[in-house]
């Protein structure tokens, strides 16, 4: 679940990115973007990388940062940890690490809400390929924490499929690619070390869809290659909405590719609505 651009990593100079600001200790390492004069009680966007990627990497790609300067949120790039391969990776309950990721990423996100003076009321999270993955654990596993979660070529684990039955359903967004290789959109990733075992991505979207109790769905193509849905109506307003893009891949859409969806501004769209 490598990321897309990797053969050059890109990293962002201090002199170019004042307002990130990396944390490293013995233990855990995350990268905190805030735009200038970000407002006191502004929302927290959690980015989480793909297997073996790091979330500078994201942070490059993402264009994350981009979209809070102009919509006004931080943005916490966190770094997972290495399984027992030695890869970076985030734990899905998945059968390759026994790291708590559950518990590290909601601590992560009270002490910045409390040290930065976020809104706990609108903090999010969303991720990349593995980092996909680990959002839909979140969704489960987490009350009160996030108030929304977004996958991008994710899916769920084979045990968060089996296994998910969240207290309060929260907003889902899913984007993925038709002709995902890594992620394949119809179900078929292998159950070895944990990562396949739930259907196709239409299947979990009605899951989630049905879970927040939505009631009315809209289709819409979005040209040259998107096809939206959007499941409204939910309890509490909790909406799911679905971008399934033809002829892509296991990558990143970015405002270059022209598919009809630039993966920042969807996340940010529908993180505002909630």
């Amino acid at each position: 679940m490598i990321m897309r651009r990797l053969v050059s990593i890109f990293f962002l100079s201090c002199s170019a990115c004042t307002s990130a600001v990396e944390n490293i200790s013995s233990e855990r390492t995350h990268i905190l973007y805030k735009p200038a004069n970000l407002p006191t009680n502004a929302p927290l966007v959690l980015a989480l990388h793909g297997y073996g990627s790091n979330g500078r990497n994201l942070q490059w790609y993402s264009g994350m940062d981009e979209a809070a300067d102009v919509h006004g949120f931080a943005v916490a790039y966190p770094y997972g940890t290495t399984d027992r391969g030695g890869t970076r990776h985030w734990n899905a309950n998945l059968n390759i690490s026994s790291t708590d990721d559950v518990n590290y990423l909601s601590e992560l996100a009270r002490d910045l809400q409390a040290e930065h003076q976020l809104d706990p009321q609108r903090t999010f999270v969303f991720g990349m390929s593995n980092g996909g993955y680990m959002s839909y654990t979140l969704a489960c596993k987490t009350r009160n924490v996030f108030r929304g979660i977004a996958s991008v070529t994710g899916t769920m684990s084979g045990h968060d499929w089996n296994n998910c039955n969240p207290y309060d359903p929260v907003p889902v967004l899913h984007i993925h690619g038709v002709e995902d290789r890594v992620v394949p959109i119809d179900g078929s990733m292998s159950a070895g070390g944990g990562w396949g075992g739930a259907p196709h991505v239409d299947e979990i979207v009605s899951f989630w869809a049905d879970l927040n109790n939505t009631t009315t769905v809209d289709s819409v193509f979005l040209a040259p290659s998107t096809h939206a849905f959007y499941y409204r109506n939910g309890r509490n307003g909790n909406e799911v909405w679905y971008y399934r893009i033809n002829d892509w891949g296991h990558e990143w859409p970015g405002p270059q590719d022209q598919t009809g969806t630039i993966a920042s501004e969807v996340i940010w769209e529908f993180f505002s609505k909630f």
